[in-house]
C-alpha cells in the first residue's frame, strides 16, 4: 500500500516522486536552509492554533485548518513513520467535526473550497484509511457540484465543466475554485486507487467538461470564442478567473472590453489542464507555459501587483513541480532555474517570527499571516524535493 507521506511527493500525483527528480542534488546547503524555515514556519503557525477547537484561522477555520495540516504533512523532516502530534489530532479531529450530512466539509459558506482544501488533507493524514467513508463522500461531493447548466450533458453555457464556491445564489464557477478540486480529486484518486475496487461504482468528474471550461478562461482566440478575449499580444495564452467575470484588469480594445491575463490564476489554469489530462504537446497548455515564463516575476503576481501574491508563489510552486518543468524560459531566451529563484525570495522575507506576511494587500484574505505562511510552506513542500 503506498505510504501517504509519500504521496505529497507525486506532485503530478500519476507521475513519477519528484525525490526522484534528475536534477543534481547540487543544493545540500540551500536544502538545509528550507529545513529550517520549514520548521520556523511551523512553529508560527503552531502559536496560531486554537488551542480549545483545533482551528486554525477565523475568515475561514476549515480551509485554513486544512493547509495548515497539508503543511504539516508534507514538512521535509517528517518521516512517513512519524505519528500525528496532539495538535495535529486536534486539527484533523476539527475538520471531523465539520463533516456535513450532504458529504461536504465546511461551516456555512464557500462550501466547495473548504471541501477540496480538506479532502487533500484528509488523504495525507497517516492513518487516512480510519477515514475512508468521510474521503468518499467528500469526493462524490464536490463531483457533484461540476456545473451542468442549460441542456444537460451539452457545454452551452460558459460556465458547463467548472466549479464555483457552491453556496452563491445564482451560477457561478471559477478557475481558482476548480483548479482546487481538480487538484484535491488527484490526490484523492491516487490514495484511493490503492484500495482495490473502492472507486469502481464511485462518479467521475467529466474531464472533457472541465478542460472546455479551462479553456473558456484562457486568452487564446483558437479555442476561446467568448467575446472578452483579448486580442493583444502580451496576454496571449494567460487566464482570467471566469469565463463571465474577472479578478485583474479590463481594457478596451476596439470598442469592446477585453480581460487581461495575470499570474496567479494563470498557474491555476495551467494546473487544471494538467490534472485534467492534457501534456506539454497540447497548444494550449504550450500557450499557458510560454505566456507564464514570459512574464514569469517574483516582484509580484504579474497583472495584479501585490494582490494574491502568496497565492501567486503556492501555485507556481506546485503548478510547475505537476508540469515537471525544472526551468522557464523568459522572452529574452534566458532560462530560469525557478525553484532555486523562488526559494530564496521565499526565504529571505520570512519574518522574525517565522511566519510570511502580505502588508500592503489585504485582497482575498492575504493580510493573515496565517494563510500567508501556510501558502508558502505548501508551496516549499513541492520545491524541497527538487532542489
Amino acid at each position: 500500500m503506498r505510504n501517504l507521506a509519500l504521496l505529497f511527493t507525486l506532485c503530478s500525483v500519476t507521475a513519477a516522486s519528484v525525490a526522484q527528480t534528475t536534477l543534481p542534488d547540487r543544493n545540500a546547503s540551500t536544502k538545509q536552509e528550507v529545513q529550517l524555515a520549514y520548521k520556523r514556519g511551523l512553529g508560527f503557525l503552531a502559536k496560531r492554533q486554537n488551542a480549545e477547537t483545533g482551528a486554525w484561522g477565523e475568515a475561514e477555520p476549515v480551509a485554513f485548518t486544512a493547509m495548515a495540516l497539508t503543511s504539516c504533512m508534507a514538512d521535509p523532516d517528517r518521516k512517513p513513520t512519524d505519528p500525528l502530534t496532539p495538535a495535529q489530532a486536534k486539527g484533523y479531529a476539527f475538520l471531523l467535526k465539520n463533516v456535513q450530512p450532504d458529504g461536504g466539509i465546511y461551516v456555512k459558506a464557500r462550501a466547495n473550497y473548504n471541501t477540496a482544501l480538506a479532502l487533500m488533507a484528509l488523504v495525507l493524514h497517516p492513518q487516512a484509511d480510519d477515514n475512508l467513508q468521510v474521503i468518499l463522500k467528500a469526493r462524490r461531493y464536490l463531483i457533484g457540484h461540476q456545473m451542468d447548466l442549460d441542456e444537460k450533458g451539452k457545454a452551452d453555457n460558459p460556465l458547463d465543466g467548472g466549479i464555483g464556491y457552491g453556496d452563491e445564489k445564482g451560477n457561478h464557477a471559477d478557475l481558482s475554485n476548480t483548479h482546487f478540486t481538480l487538484e484535491a480529486l488527484k490526490y484523492a484518486d491516487a490514495f484511493l486507487a490503492d484500495r482495490g475496487d473502492t472507486l469502481k461504482n464511485e462518479p467521475k468528474l467529466n474531464f472533457a467538461a472541465a478542460i472546455e471550461f479551462v479553456q473558456r478562461c484562457q486568452n487564446r482566440p483558437e479555442s476561446n470564442k467568448q467575446p472578452w478575449v483579448s486580442t493583444d499580444a502580451k496576454d496571449y495564452g494567460g487566464f482570467i478567473y471566469g469565463p463571465t467575470e474577472t479578478r485583474g484588469p479590463k481594457v478596451d480594445q476596439n470598442g469592446r472590453v477585453a480581460m487581461r491575463s495575470y499570474g496567479s490564476i494563470s498557474y491555476a489554469g495551467l494546473m487544471s489542464y494538467i490534472y485534467a489530462g492534457l501534456d506539454e504537446s497540447d497548444p494550449r497548455v504550450q500557450a499557458a507555459i510560454t505566456w507564464l515564463s514570459e512574464n514569469f516575476t517574483l516582484d509580484e503576481n504579474p497583472g495584479m501587483g501585490p494582490d494574491g501574491q502568496y497565492y501567486y508563489y503556492h501555485t507556481m510552486a506546485k503548478t510547475l513541480t505537476a508540469a515537471k518543468l525544472p526551468e522557464l524560459t523568459l522572452k529574452s531566451g534566458k532560462k530560469v532555474d525557478w525553484r532555486d529563484e523562488l526559494t530564496h525570495k521565499l526565504l529571505n522575507v520570512q519574518q522574525a517570527e517565522g511566519n510570511w506576511a502580505n502588508p500592503t494587500a489585504a485582497r482575498w484574505m492575504e493580510s493573515d499571516p496565517v494563510l500567508d505562511t501556510c501558502y508558502v510552506l505548501m508551496g516549499l513542500g513541492h520545491v524541497y524535493r527538487g532542489l
